[in-house]
């Protein structure tokens, strides 16, 4: 494990230079550790936990400095991080060796005292019982419990409420969960699940939300199931979206933001493939996932072209339904993006705007009659019922319209993760009045 070590170590430092996405360095970089496959696991599991911890572990290094003022290098800074995360998160690597393989990884050619520094602040953290700081208010106790900035514990709590804002944290940590939708024009769940669990799959069919299937462990992507299209990766709450929105076989549909197509997807899946349904994304790179996808899956009333979602087109049909799934913070899918919390509060603070606006030019697709569905995957007031109230105030011609199923009458709803084991995700459904 101790080239693992040093492949995490070297990583994380990476990371913290270069200001990279975490999972695009892992992609281009790992493979040049030479790891064999377990290793591999062990040097990814220590790099995202280290990532999703990361403030803990901050608060617990800087508790520990005998000298505030005391300045570590970023490689330094991530030996002790990875040393800290593997006593405090990860069971099976005994304490010892955690601190011994965390010395070994200190370079000390550059200072001969580092090695005594690492195993000291190491070996008295287990002495003292592995102890997170104290915080001094109940925020600041779960910002540092769930490594969660004090800025966006306070907004949850402020806007949620403090059940449900501890619920949101305590899921914004740890293994995300995977499903797949199944591609209901070729198979089915039970022949899915049969199919996935003869390919090695681990799985197991949901009732809720049908035609959902949870992988416990295995490698979906790499399957026949896969490459033949019988099903594609899609988190619950994303699923719900679409049933909300529930386009029917036969209609026109527009999927306004689509990249990379999941939604489209199941879209058109439920309106059997029969129909049209028009899929966008700004960039043409994006564009060819959709396409790609699409034809994988073997769905082709999908019609996927570059579009900018603020600009109104005069060819654009009018649509049956219209999914309007904005760029957003983010918030609600934190556990699968842990970059995301680190991030400068003010650089959210122009979404709305932008998110009104792709609203109001999506609205303008809508046929008399015609449902509209606004969502993100973030779990804001601001980019969410905000932007759905601003929107209903300044178009009469729009009415609530009930979302139905689980959420019975509610035509808005903010889905926290506790609640079906998804994402965070929010859905609002409207309605073009039909003045016949």
């Amino acid at each position: 494990m101790a080239n693992a070590r040093k492949a995490a170590v070297r990583l994380l430092t990476k990371l913290d230079e270069n200001s990279a996405y975490s999972n695009i360095l892992l992609e281009t970089q790992l493979d040049k550790y030479k790891l064999d496959e377990r290793d591999k696991h062990f040097a990814t599991a220590l790099f995202y936990g280290c990532i999703e911890r990361r403030l803990t572990l901050d608060r617990i290094i800087d508790s520990r400095l005998v000298r505030r003022s005391d300045k570590l290098s970023n490689e330094v800074r991530n030996i002790l991080r990875t040393g800290i995360y593997q006593l405090l998160y990860m069971n099976s690597v005994p304490d010892h060796t955690a601190v011994d393989e965390s010395v070994k990884l200190v370079n000390t050619k550059k200072n001969p005292a580092l090695p005594g520094f690492v195993n000291g602040l190491l070996r008295s953290f287990v002495r003292d019982g592995k102890p997170l700081p104290e915080g001094k208010t109940e925020s600041e106790k779960l910002s540092i419990e769930y490594s969660c900035p004090l800025w966006l514990v306070d907004k949850w709590v402020r806007e949620y409420g403090m059940d449900i804002a501890q619920q949101m944290l305590r899921t914004s940590t740890g293994r995300p969960p995977v499903t797949v939708r199944v591609n209901t024009t070729k198979t089915t769940a039970d022949k899915l699940y049969e199919q996935l669990k003869a390919e090695g799959v681990e799985c197991e069919v949901m009732s809720f939300p049908t035609g959902c299937v949870k992988i416990l462990g295995g490698s979906p992507e790499k399957t026949l199931a896969y490459r033949q299209g019988l099903f594609h990766v899609q988190d619950i709450s994303s699923q719900l979206c679409c049933k909300a929105l529930d386009p029917q076989a036969g209609m026109i549909m527009l999927d306004i933001c689509s990249a990379p197509g999941g939604k489209s997807f199941t879209s058109a899946e439920l309106m059997e493939n029969k129909g049209r349904l028009l899929s966008f994304d700004l960039h043409e790179n994006r564009v060819r996932l959709i396409r790609n996808g699409a034809a994988r899956l073997g769905l082709d009333i999908i019609e996927a072209s570059p579009n900018d979602a603020k600009k109104y087109k005069e060819d654009m049909p009018l649509a049956d339904r219209v999914l309007c799934d904005v760029p957003c913070s983010g918030l609600g899918v934190i556990r699968r993006k842990p970059e995301i919390k680190y991030k400068d509060p003010a650089e959210f603070e122009r979404l709305p705007e932008i998110q009104f606006a792709i609203l109001s030019t999506s609205s303008r697709y809508v046929k008399e009659g015609g449902v509209l569905v606004y969502s993100t995957c973030t779990l804001s007031r601001a980019e969410n019922d905000e932007v759905i109230d601003r929107f209903l105030s300044e178009n009469n011609d729009f009415s609530p319209c009930p979302i139905g199923g689980v959420f019975g009458d509610e035509y808005k709803a903010s889905i926290t993760p506790e609640r079906f084991g998804s994402d965070g995700f929010f859905i609002a459904k409207l309605m073009r009045n039909d003045h016949k």
